[in-house]
C-alpha cells in the first residue's frame, strides 16, 4: 500500500477548514498530517489521512475538489543537513519536489519523510542508491500505518531540517 497526500482547495474564510476537519471527524477518518496556506480569496489545504479513498469520496460530496497525489518515504539520518542531502540528491537527478511531509513514524532511529515529486520512479531510483530510500521504510509507511502507532518523537530531531 502507498503513501497518498489529498490536496483540496477552500475559501478563505472562518469555518472552512472546520468543515473538513468535521466531516472527516464524523466518519472516523483520522488525520495524520495537515498543512494550510492561504493567500487572497482562496486556501490550499493538504492532509495525510487514514483512509484517503473514503476521504477523497466524502469531500467531494460536500463540493471539494480533492486530488491526491503518491508519495514516496524517505529515511534520513537525525542530524542537521540530513534532509539537504536528499534534496541535493533530487536536484541533481533533475527530479522536482512538489510536496514535503514530515512523519511521525520512523524506521528504528531514522525519522521519516514524505515527498511527492514530478516524477516518482526516478526520485525512488536516485534516492535508493544514494541510501536515503528503503523498500522497507516505502512498505512500512501507509495512510493506516501512520495513524496505527505514533512514537515518541527525540528533542534531538528539533534539528531534523535545519
Amino acid at each position: 500500500m502507498s503513501l497518498r497526500e489529498i490536496s483540496l482547495s477552500l475559501p478563505n474564510r472562518p469555518g472552512s477548514l472546520a468543515t473538513i476537519a468535521r466531516t472527516l471527524a464524523k466518519e472516523r477518518i483520522n488525520l495524520a498530517a495537515i498543512s494550510v496556506d492561504s493567500s487572497g480569496a482562496r486556501g490550499r489545504v493538504r492532509l495525510i489521512v487514514s483512509d484517503p479513498d473514503r476521504a477523497i469520496d466524502l469531500l467531494s460530496a460536500t463540493g471539494a475538489k480533492p486530488e491526491a497525489r503518491e508519495m514516496i518515504a524517505v529515511r534520513l539520518e537525525d542530524r542537521s543537513g540530513s534532509f539537504l542531502q536528499v534534496l541535493e540528491t533530487l536536484a541533481k537527478g533533475k527530479v522536482n519536489v512538489q510536496s514535503v511531509a514530515i512523519l511521525v513514524a520512523r524506521e528504528g532511529n531514522h525519522p521519516l519523510v514524505a515527498l511527492s515529486t514530478n516524477d516518482l520512479a526516478r526520485a525512488r531510483r536516485l534516492l535508493r542508491q544514494a541510501g536515503f530510500a528503503s523498500q522497507l521504510a516505502d512498505q512500512l509507511v501507509s495512510n493506516p500505518d501512520l495513524i496505527a502507532a505514533a512514537p515518541t518523537i527525540p528533542t534531538e530531531s528539533v534539528g531534523l531540517l535545519l
